[in-house]
């Protein structure tokens, strides 16, 4: 499961900065083993020799990146962990990632679109939902119980409180 992207290297010494998408900030620290997908997919297990919060971010030394030209060579790579890794959830509480794919539906009926990701921000999460209609683009639905009806991960829809016209 993806939990972040590495947006740069740190220093010379072969570090990289990640920007986690975890709750908190320093959630990948738990976890003495990432794995990394750059662009073109392909993921690629690393053994995290230290890491700390810097800032919002984490800065990481991994196992096998030595110099500062190595680190930049995986900026824009996804950081994940195996989802057996990650800890198990209240029957209320869902992965963000689990929600990508889902189907959104207005509670007339309407499809909405499918969830392409989800937007951490100061106020609450945002679905990016990518238009079903006649429209290009995408829709951006708050991720709060006034626009959110019910998430149904196994049945693979989010009913929501929202008009095809916003």
């Amino acid at each position: 499961m993806v939990l972040g992207r590495i947006s740069a290297p740190y220093g010379v010494a072969g570090w990289v900065k990640v920007r986690a998408y975890t709750a908190l900030p320093d959630g990948l620290l738990g976890y003495p083993v990432w794995w990394l997908a750059p662009s073109d997919g392909q993921w690629r297990e690393f053994s995290v020799i230290e890491a700390r919060l810097q800032g919002n971010a984490i800065v990481a030394r991994l196992e096998g990146v030595e110099r500062r030209e190595d680190a930049a060579l995986w900026r824009g790579a996804d950081v994940g962990v195996p989802r057996a890794r990650l800890p198990s959830l209240d029957a209320s509480e869902v992965y963000w990632a689990d929600l990508v794919g889902l189907v959104v539906i207005n509670r007339s009926g309407v499809t909405l679109g499918r969830v392409t990701g989800v937007l951490e921000t100061a106020a609450h999460p945002v679905l990016r939902v990518a238009d079903a209609g006649n429209r290009s683009g995408e829709r951006l639905i708050p991720l709060v119980p006034a626009y959110v009806d019910s998430l149904d991960v196994a049945g693979a829809r989010i009913v929501v409180d929202w008009q095809p016209d916003y």
